[in-house]
């Protein structure tokens, strides 16, 4: 068959039943909506189940029809390189216009309602993070007041320690905000990485800010050690700061068992995966907040008993530690996230089982399913129709007795083109029509599959 049709040239006697859309007729051939009224219509299925069948033309008929309104191809090319310019100084106006849209808009402010995003902030992993800003910002203060009070290497840590909690937990925010915002012609998948994003760069930010600061105040400490005054206040302010970043530990904690009993996945598989990033960071945090408290309580306590302030530089060497090993933490699991690794192998088996169980499948190969993160699956597969099933499907649908007389009638090559173009044309959307329900079946059944890529083999 391949030998037949490398010989064969495709000239105008094959070319004049092509189809074109109005879209298409309208931009290449440089005609207006009321000259294709005339024309003779076709309607085609559409590929989605959502939309109507759209009309189409015979791009003989374009042809003929533009050469009709231009005069001659020569016309007709200068008119699409007149247009061709113009559409480029528009697009060249429109960024123009879009950049002075931005600079207004940060001047005088945006004030397109966001209560959208707002809501997001009153339940789930929003509701963890905010409530999680409020108190290490008053962690933050409180601790710095006893370290200017004490002098103490474990309070500065203590102190640095919640500031870098509540700046990565503002970055959190944001990135649960920028998750929100809906797909654009630049980014078709949405934006929802951006949590994964932020949760990266709040990884980083504590081992920066949080773990650099404590270990570089802890050696400072071991190489210049100073008497240190009353810690009294030290510890009240300690034990007042254990409640609250234990009770915003709880408060993550019960938002990701129940995120984890809905994803039927125990707690440390929920953790371990990064599947909520933003409640995933409030949580480890807070952990190591808790832990850090009792760490520099600790020390400071036998810095008391002693007199000796080693204990106090241990002690802020100890919180750096904890918070290196956290930062480490997020960022490999957010890495992992970002890179795009793939789902579980029950549920691509299951996925798998579905599309091999179908009559009209063949044999599937290269099947890749992708955790888009927040619960978003895309699913890619290249899938061996059986050719005979679609055909017969298509049958199953056609007057036979009709069909036969067709073909009885088809008597010259001309007559035997038309048939199978005809009857060619219907089996290719019969085809379309079983992606379609096998696509739908892959979502229906599996409500985190977004995005089902089928390639014909």
């Amino acid at each position: 068959v391949k030998a037949v049709l490398k010989k064969r040239e495709y000239g105008p006697k094959y070319t004049q039943n092509n189809f074109i859309t109005g879209v298409r007729a309208i931009n290449e051939f440089c005609l207006k909506s009321s000259d294709l009224d005339q024309l003779r219509k076709i309607k085609r299925r559409s590929p989605h189940d959502d939309t109507e069948t759209f009309t189409v033309y015979l791009r003989s008929d374009v042809e003929a029809k533009s050469l009709e309104v231009w005069g001659s191809p020569e016309a007709l090319a200068r008119e699409r390189k007149r247009r061709k310019e113009a559409e480029i100084k528009y697009r060249e106006n429109l960024f123009r216009n879009q950049r002075l849209l931005r600079e207004y808009k940060e001047f005088f402010g945006n004030t397109k309602p966001r209560s959208s995003a707002a809501s997001m902030f009153f339940k789930g992993p929003g509701k963890v993070v905010m409530v999680a800003i409020c108190i290490n910002g008053l962690n933050f203060f409180f601790k710095l007041l006893a370290w200017v009070y004490t002098g103490s290497a474990s309070m500065f840590s203590e102190a640095i320690h919640s500031l870098a909690d509540t700046c990565n937990q503002a970055l959190l925010a944001l990135g649960i905000s920028q998750s929100a915002r809906t797909p654009d012609p630049s980014h078709p998948y949405g934006f929802t990485n951006m949590r994964y994003i932020a949760s990266l760069i709040s990884g980083v930010g504590i081992f920066m800010m949080g773990a650099g600061l404590s270990w570089y105040h802890g050696i400072i400490g071991l190489l210049h050690p100073h008497p240190i005054e009353s810690l009294l206040w030290a510890y009240c302010i300690l034990a007042g700061s254990l409640v609250s970043e234990g009770a915003t530990l709880l408060v993550a904690i019960n938002e990701i068992r129940r995120s984890a009993r809905a994803k039927g996945l125990s707690f440390y598989q929920y953790v371990v995966q990064s599947r909520d990033p933003s409640t995933n960071v409030v949580l480890l945090e807070d952990a190591a907040a808790v832990l850090s408290v009792a760490v520099a309580a600790t020390c400071m306590g036998l810095t008391s008993l002693t007199g000796n302030p080693y204990y106090d530089s241990v002690g802020s060497l100890g919180v750096g530690t904890l918070l290196g090993t956290v930062s480490a933490f997020l960022i490999y699991t957010n890495t992992e996230a970002l890179l795009g690794r793939s789902i579980q192998p029950e549920q691509l088996q299951r996925l798998t089982e579905l599309l091999e169980s179908d009559p009209v499948v063949r044999a599937i190969h290269d099947v890749k399913a992708t955790d888009m993160g927040m619960s978003k699956v895309r699913f890619k597969a290249e899938v061996d129709f059986d050719g005979r099933v679609v055909t017969r499907s298509y049958l199953e649908k056609q007057d036979i007795e009709q069909l036969l007389q067709e073909i009885q009638q088809v008597k010259t090559l001309e007559e035997l083109e038309a048939f199978m173009l005809k009857h060619g044309e219907n089996i290719i959307d019969t085809l379309g029509a079983e992606v379609d329900r096998l696509e739908k079946d892959l979502k229906q059944r599996n409500p985190d599959v977004r995005h089902v890529d089928l390639e014909i083999l």
